[in-house]
């Protein structure tokens, strides 16, 4: 594990531990499981399930891949034991292999010289000893119900009525940290949550159709290779605001738009001077490649408000391509970004429907026309980092404002909900996502 990584588990491993012990003695019943959100290659499960926590662990991941890496640590830290599951194999090539290596008889009847990945992990059921659980499933919703119908082992010694589970979550991305809290809620089984988003970019959003940029810069929404326009009606009841306060302040409610989303990710106290060089210079490229788009004829201005007879910012926007991420390579300079871009645009099969038009308008710039652009609007790149910087110091208070959502919807709860609250687990200089929101069950 990184450092970071490292410093999260720890320490909620720790803090998990502790809440559990507070809240089994003010309840008088101890959890049974402890159900991990996006569990990944389960760190935080594995940290738990063994000494000295041994707890039972449902780890609930959506990608196999990381399943499988899970299980085979699982196989390195002691917790399961490598099995071949067809039991079959050549016993005599592997002697013979092993003498090569110049390994004794004895030595062979002990160990396994097979592959990893031809074993299979099985978790023997101890007394005293943490056990972990895979539940493979893309969580759509709260309701845990398909997820305990998977459940096997350890579980069957305990009856459905018994379980006593908490869910739990180290960042959590996007809705899931919603679905996590909310199965205390729809779930009788889960006593206990303590959840730690992340990727507020990704949150689906209640109150209107997913936006994309402020509307004011972009009143379509609409970028050219976008979603279509029928599913950006959606609205996602699963999505930001969870509580009835924040969804009905003001009349209307508060709407977080993807920017501001984008921003509560942002850790402007960590940045460094080369990590906000960086940022600045790729918005900087970004901003300059949609112009020569412009200029180019690849996108067009769209109009809007009352015409007054003069263009400005206040009533004209373009609609962008949007391209994503390119290779780090494509950083080290506007060339370099132009061509990335292009590059993606004409032959990555996400954009085959713009690829034709890309190859068109812009088949034949030149490196020196894109140096003449990076020239011209040098002067406005100090401009666009003060703004960004402004932008991204209210990170802070988006995030504060989709925490306190979530501490607000628990509170809602009053029939079911004992206590909730929302402190920080880790250091901010070490992992800025900081804030659990935990809430126990009466």
């Amino acid at each position: 594990m990184k450092t970071k990584k490292v410093h999260e588990v720890t320490h909620f491993a720790g803090y998990i531990d502790r809440l559990a012990e507070d809240a089994a003695r003010a309840s008088g019943a101890e959890f049974t499981h402890f159900v991990d959100f996006g569990s990944g290659q389960n760190y935080l499960g594995r940290t738990l399930a063994s000494p000295p926590y041994s707890k039972h662990i449902v780890a609930v991941e959506s990608k196999e891949a990381n399943m499988a890496s899970a299980r085979d640590l699982d196989i390195l830290s002691g917790l399961a034991e490598a099995v071949d599951p067809s039991l079959h194999h050549d016993e005599e090539a592997l002697k013979r292999a092993a003498k090569e290596l110049g390994i004794s008889d004895e030595d062979i009847a002990t160990i396994d010289l097979r592959p990893r990945k031809e074993l299979q992990a099985t978790y023997a059921v101890e007394k005293e000893k943490g056990t972990i659980e895979y539940v493979v499933g893309r969580l759509e919703h709260a309701d845990l119900t398909d997820v305990l119908s998977q459940l096997r082992g350890q579980e069957n010694e305990v009856r459905q009525e018994d379980l006593r589970m908490m869910a739990i979550s180290i960042h959590s991305c996007g809705n899931l940290s919603h679905y996590g809290i909310r199965s205390m809620i729809l779930n009788p089984c889960i006593r206990a949550v303590a959840i730690v988003g992340c990727c507020y970019n990704l949150l689906t959003e209640k109150l209107g159709p997913p936006t994309y940029k402020p509307p004011f810069s972009r009143p379509t929404l609409q970028p050219i290779n976008a979603r279509v326009a029928r599913e950006s009606e959606r609205r996602d009841p699963q999505g930001f605001p969870m509580s009835e306060r924040v969804s009905t302040y003001g009349g209307d409610g508060i709407r977080l738009n993807i920017t501001a989303r984008m921003m509560a990710c942002q850790a402007p106290q960590n940045w460094t001077e080369e990590e906000s060089g960086a940022f600045f210079t790729r918005h900087f490229y970004r901003a300059v490649l949609q112009k020569i788009f412009l200029d180019r004829g690849v996108i067009s201005r769209v109009y809007h408000g009352e015409e007054t007879g003069e263009e400005s910012p206040f009533n004209s926007s373009t609609n962008p391509v949007i391209i994503g991420s390119l290779r780090k390579q494509c950083y080290t300079s506007l060339t370099a970004y132009v061509r990335g871009a292009i590059a993606k645009l004409t032959t990555n099969s996400d954009f085959s429907q713009y690829s034709q038009t890309i190859k068109e308008k812009l088949g034949d710039i030149t490196d020196e026309e894109i140096a003449r652009y990076e020239e011209a609007f040098r002067h406005r790149k100090r401009e666009l980092s003060a703004v960004w910087s402004l932008m991204a110091f209210s990170a802070c208070v988006v995030e504060s404002l989709i925490v306190t959502d979530r501490w607000l919807f628990l509170r809602e709860h009053a029939d079911i909900v004992r206590d909730c609250w929302v402190e920080t687990v880790f250091d901010y200089r070490e992992s800025p996502r900081n804030l659990v929101v935990v809430g126990i069950k009466k």
